[in-house]
């Protein structure tokens, strides 16, 4: 995954894990133990806003979006999922996935700015890993890679 290592804005980078790549996004982990809280980054350059996409990948956007948060509901057993795109600190398009619980140490405040981040220990983040790589594992190969 050098290549996103490369594309990725540098507080991407310095707050995430690069899991893998689906269709169209990448696949990244926030370093924040506290919640399982992912982020899809389109492998598009120069692209600040959803409607800067061509026509079908804004269509595979929300189609990898609206799958890996249906994906994220069951695998983490989620209360809510939130999902949302600001940018307003990080100008390149993400889409935030959050799986929430009203036993969280933010509910029902936003997760941003609430605690500072519980970074995961390399134990956590393969436990977390092996739930994604399992719950992927009923999707056609050719949906992701994972790193």
């Amino acid at each position: 995954m050098e290549h996103a290592n490369r594309f990725l804005h540098p507080q991407l980078r310095q707050d995430c894990i690069v899991l893998g790549k689906l269709r169209l996004c990448y696949l990244l982990l926030m370093n924040d133990a506290r919640y399982p809280w992912f982020v899809l980054v389109p492998d598009r350059p120069g692209i600040m806003e959803i409607f800067q996409l061509s026509a079908a990948d804004r269509y595979l956007l929300c189609d990898e979006s609206a799958l890996f948060a249906q994906l994220l509901a069951t695998a983490f057993a989620a209360d809510k999922i939130n999902v949302a795109a600001l940018g307003n600190v990080v100008p390149q398009l993400h889409i935030h996935h959050i799986v929430r619980y009203r036993s969280d140490a933010a509910w029902p405040k936003p997760v941003w700015g609430a605690l500072p981040p519980q970074l995961y220990s390399a134990e956590e983040r393969e436990l977390v890993s092996a739930k994604i790589r399992s719950a992927l594992s009923g999707y056609p190969a050719q949906w992701f890679s994972l790193a």
